[in-house]
């Protein structure tokens, strides 16, 4: 199915989905975005079958009624009750995916066509009920360079930036990618592309990605690889390899929730907890534990200890 087809189908069900009248063929022409592109009514009224036999088709519960027994023309309206989903019981990484997947609606770039639409409805006269039934997640894509780096995902085309490495005081390298999408990841995003300059496939986080953003060539110049698995690209970039030990730390309680995630309790001690972390990369584990700075007391192993306390040395360097 084409893009534009796809996108008018979605204005369709928004648009007799949010109304509770019977909306007759014509009045849809004039609401929904696509159809006014049709060059006769002959061919608005074959594409409006083909759009109805495939939302039939989707399982769309397409009514056809009429406003009241002196109307003439028969009209159209989704049966809310058919079609809202019944009681879905989600695990917490299915729960999490949906509310991840659901936040790009709450974001400037994706939210206007959403709200464009119920705005054209209500001009048209449409008694728009925005009440029941609808989705409404609420998390953010706050990067300022989520949205242009999503458009140049769309449009196909490369793109030129400053790139971070290794942090806020880390060295600034300006990177050519050629964007293949946008994912999420423990929380964080990340856009996946082939690196002109490493000639590779690399991830890169978006909070350290610099605007401005410049695109480069011509849309359409960039084509994503068939059976590309972006997140899969960014799960390498935190393959530790096998585990090599244990890491144990002392966190006072109701304190450094973060760490109690990625460790276990083994016992209680002094008004905290001691954590056992597996160990597999000191070095990554070295920056999770100081990074919860007076909250955690390194305990061991001794090497570990030391890595903690010169990184710690090295932000009060950076910082006096």
């Amino acid at each position: 199915m084409s893009a534009a087809r796809a996108e008018r189908l979605v204005n369709l069900v928004l648009c007799l989905l949010s109304t509770r009248q019977y909306l007759p063929a014509e009045r849809i022409r004039g609401i929904v975005p696509g159809y006014a592109d049709a060059p006769s009514d002959e061919a608005f009224f074959r594409m409006f079958e083909r759009d109805k036999t495939e939302l039939r088709e989707l399982g769309v519960p397409l009514e056809t009624g009429r406003q009241s027994a002196f109307d003439t023309v028969e009209g159209y309206r989704i049966a809310r009750g058919d079609y809202e989903l019944g009681e879905i019981d989600l695990d917490t990484e299915e729960a999490a995916a949906v509310a991840l997947a659901g936040s790009l609606w709450d974001s400037p770039e994706l939210s206007g066509a959403a709200h464009g639409a119920l705005r054209k409805l209500r001009a048209a006269g449409v008694e728009v009920d925005e009440t029941r039934g609808s989705v409404q997640p609420r998390v953010r894509a706050t990067e300022p360079v989520f949205g242009p780096l999503l458009a140049a995902v769309q449009a196909g085309q490369a793109v030129s930036f400053d790139h971070r490495r290794g942090g806020p005081t880390g060295e600034v390298v300006r990177r050519t990618v050629e964007p293949w999408g946008v994912v999420s990841w423990r929380g964080r995003w990340y856009l996946v592309g082939h690196d002109r300059d490493r000639a590779d496939v690399r991830s890169f986080r978006l909070s350290r990605i610099l605007e401005p953003i410049a695109t480069v060539g011509r849309p359409g110049g960039v084509t994503v690889p068939p059976g590309t698995d972006l997140m899969a690209s960014v799960r390498r970039n935190f393959d530790y390899g096998p585990v090599t030990g244990t890491a144990r730390a002392w966190v006072p309680a109701g304190q450094a929730h973060g760490l109690r995630r990625l460790g276990t309790v083994v016992e209680s001690r002094a008004g905290g907890d001691v954590l056992e972390i597996e160990l597999r990369s000191e070095r990554t584990v070295a920056r999770w534990l100081a990074g919860a700075g007076p909250d955690v007391v390194v305990l061991s192993p001794p090497s570990l200890v030391e890595h903690v306390r010169g990184l710690w040395a090295g932000a009060l360097a950076a910082h006096s």
